[in-house]
């Protein structure tokens, strides 16, 4: 192993321990430590129970029984942990966790958290080293080393994210493909809107890996089928229930409202997709789910005619990839713990960082910069900021005070989308070869 790769090996040792230890530390301590985790965990234990997972009361009745504290609860937080928000596939696959204690339940679903990222994080270092091991080290420690959000909450992308970057692993490496395929299976049924692009990559990428893909697509309807039997056998008019659940978090003030009034939208892992902006001009779901689907629409079908065009080439993937894993982010709501996807991003830096002078430095500032706001150290960057130029109650300083928590990470993300996309169309790089003149200087 040259000395190299060995540093970038440490780097992304010294990142996991970092998320380790971190992770744990601030989970301990948070008000509401797991909270994202709570959502699922009660909704199935309510269903376990053959009661009603989508109707609150009846989720009530088993938080309220189970809690680990008898102290009162803040009303979001109690919100959060009995507003069920996940279908029933989604329930049905946290079963074994929901048949267990709560506080036994919790560090299980921690340690898998941990294991599945960390492990994805290595193998994506693995794709990357070929081009540039010790700059793909000290991105993905970093990543890994500022992705604490993830353990706070207990959300479920931190196992589904982490569970599609080994499938990627699988695929491309064309290594335990099987493994590979429950993987991306899985990880569409936790979480679709996280990796469902990254599923349409290998669905477009030629006749092998589109065969992958659906198999994926395969096991994941085999492994929905039980829920959602089961949940219409409890709950007839889950459906409903569920849009109501779906609504109540995203009416004008609540958790998952984009706008300035959220009580849960902006500060420690606040949303970032383009709805964020664009409710700052307008506040009308209308508008600001309109004006981000016709930024974002284009960019997609550019994504799409590129992968298309490019993908016999080998360093399709990366470009792909990296710029789909910020493109996820900015149609429909996501937050910041969400862009832990940026971790396929890597690969793609490292591609130009060995290929070319400008195109490399260019990627890297811009991989940096959004790895850096999407994490908890964006949220540091900003506190600080606010800190030091006090804004004033003015309309100025109003403005300004919106403009440094709302505007940077949808906007790097936007960038990032762009600069991978335009990396992808001057792709040159044949069967053969993985020289890029056109990213020369």
């Amino acid at each position: 192993m040259s000395n190299e790769r060995r540093d970038g090996l440490y780097l992304v040792l010294v990142g996991s321990l970092v998320f380790i230890l971190l992770g744990a530390v601030f989970e301990g301590g948070a008000p509401a430590p797991l909270a994202d985790f709570k959502t699922i965990y009660f909704a199935s234990r309510t269903l376990i129970q053959q009661r009603d997972p989508f109707n609150q009361s009846e989720v009530t009745r088993i938080y309220q029984a189970e809690r680990e504290s008898r102290a009162p609860d803040a009303a979001k937080d109690r919100q959060i942990a009995t507003q069920n928000i996940y279908p029933p596939n989604t329930l049905f696959l946290v079963m074994p966790f929901a048949a267990l204690p709560s506080k036994l339940a919790g560090i299980l679903w921690l340690i898998v958290t941990f294991a599945s990222f960390i492990t994805a994080s290595f193998l994506v270092w693995n794709l990357s080293a070929d081009y540039a091991p010790a700059l793909s080290g000290a991105l993905i420690g970093f990543l890994l080393a500022t992705s604490e959000l993830l353990a706070v909450t207990g959300n479920v992308a931190g196992i589904a994210i982490g569970l599609s970057a080994i499938s990627v692993w699988c695929f491309v490496r064309g290594r335990l493909v099987i493994l590979g395929i429950v993987c991306l299976a899985v990880s569409l049924v936790l979480k679709p809107h996280d990796t469902g692009l990254v599923w349409l990559y290998f669905l477009l990428a030629g006749s092998t890996q589109r065969k992958r893909a659906l198999k994926a697509l395969s096991v994941a309807l085999v492994l929905s089928l039980p829920g959602f039997v089961w949940v219409w056998r409890v709950a007839p008019q889950w459906l409903h229930e569920w849009k109501v659940n779906l609504a109540a978090y995203s009416v004008h003030g609540g958790v998952n409202d984009p706008g300035l009034l959220s009580s849960g939208g902006h500060g420690l892992d606040s949303l970032i997709s383009l709805q964020t902006i664009f409710s700052v001009f307008r506040d009308d779901p209308r508008f600001y789910n309109t004006a981000a689907d016709l930024v974002c629409g284009p960019l997609l079908l550019v994504w799409i005619y590129l992968v298309l065009r490019r993908r016999s080439s080998p360093c399709a993937p990366w470009m792909a990839l990296a710029a789909v894993a910020a493109l996820t982010m900015l149609p429909i709501y996501h937050r910041q713990l969400d862009a832990s996807l940026l971790l396929l991003a890597v690969p793609g830096c490292a591609l130009l960082w060995s290929q070319s002078r400008i195109a490399g430095r260019i990627g890297l500032a811009i991989t940096a910069t959004v790895l850096m706001f999407t994490g908890i150290s964006g949220w540091i960057v900003v506190q600080g900021l606010l800190s030091v130029v006090h804004p004033s109650p003015t309309n100025w300083g109003r403005w300004l005070a919106i403009a440094l928590q709302v505007f940077p990470t949808p906007f790097i993300l936007l960038a990032t989308v762009c600069f991978y996309l335009w990396a992808f169309a001057q792709q040159s790089c044949g069967p053969a070869t993985a020289s890029q003149s056109r990213l020369r200087d």
